[in-house]
């Protein structure tokens, strides 16, 4: 059953390219972080404009949003170079693997939701979400994408 699984996600630790550059893998990380950070300002302006009464939003301070922003994308960016090396299809594990942690970080938004909190503001949060995983995939793999084994790119 293990191995069903494990074929069915595409890991198979038999991958026939190399890992990402190190140098691009960290341009690539420092783009996701910034993207996301800069995705999540004007996410947070939007919302503050067109809705007036979130602008006071305990969520919408930087200091609140940013860090969780910075440890969810730092992690992210940690597990293209693992998806990579026990992967030989490493774009459409990690792409996967996206939707299903950005759906996992959405249960908390629907746990405050369900609590109480303004749901246009609430909705901001989620589509925040939407947006790091958005701008951390394409990041890493057009930024940091595997190489073939003789070190040329590929776009897998």
């Amino acid at each position: 059953m293990i191995e069903r699984l494990l074929g069915f996600a595409k890991i198979d630790f038999a991958p026939d390219h190399r890992q990402p550059a190190l140098v691009r893998w960290i341009i690539g990380t420092i783009v996701a972080v910034v993207g996301s950070l800069v995705a999540d300002r004007l996410i947070v302006a939007g919302a503050t404009h067109l809705w007036p009464h979130t602008r006071h939003y305990s969520h919408f301070v930087f200091s609140d949003y940013a860090k969780l922003t910075i440890v969810g994308v730092l992690g992210a960016c940690v597990g293209w170079p693992i998806i990579t090396r026990i992967s030989s299809a490493p774009t459409w594990l990690y792409s996967r693997l996206a939707v299903l942690v950005t759906l996992v970080l959405l249960l908390p938004d629907v746990y405050i939701l369900v609590q109480g909190q303004p749901a246009k503001a609430v909705a901001s949060l989620m589509v925040m979400h939407v947006a790091i995983a958005v701008v951390t995939y394409f990041s890493m793999v057009l930024i940091a994408p595997v190489r073939s084994a003789r070190g040329s790119h590929l776009r897998r």
